[in-house]
């Protein structure tokens, strides 16, 4: 696969967005596994943007990695600061169809939950402006002793 290649526009708005996220992959002392790399796909899947932290202290060898990375998961290197790395690489448009899809259900279903419910009859419409209309006029007793 190859590394995706983004345009300035896109880059600078992706490290905008970037900005705020905290690191998902740490990559450990034993560097760049199959099981980082499997993890580090699962997270592009989840996210589509990720940042990445990358012990050692060589910047070419992090360099190279970061490029590694990005090549062998067909992402693109959005990003590198000090042992931070920054990745990017879109949703398929079914996955994305599919989030926005679930994402409008659940806004409705919130503004369905958000509406008041009203009494379903009559009597139970009149029950409960008696409730609240013996609330405002009553005042609950004291619960200390009385009388004394």
């Amino acid at each position: 696969m190859a590394e995706l290649m983004l345009t300035p526009k896109e880059r600078q708005a992706l490290k905008g967005q970037a900005h705020t996220l905290a690191p998902v992959v740490l990559l450990g002392s034993q560097g760049l596994t199959d099981a980082v790399v499997k993890e580090i796909d699962r997270a592009l899947a989840a996210h589509e943007l990720i940042k990445m932290r990358v012990p050692g202290d060589d910047r070419d060898e992090r360099e190279a990695l970061f490029h590694s990375v990005a090549d062998r998961l067909n992402a693109a290197c959005v990003q590198s600061i000090g042992k931070t790395l920054v990745l990017y690489r879109p949703l398929p448009d079914e996955v994305r169809a599919e989030r926005a899809a679930k994402e409008q259900a659940s806004e409705r279903a919130q503004a369905a939950r958000a509406a008041p419910a009203a009494p379903r009859t009559k009597k139970l419409a009149a029950a409960a402006a008696d409730r609240r209309g013996a609330r405002a006029g009553k005042a609950r007793p004291s619960p200390g002793r009385s009388g004394r």
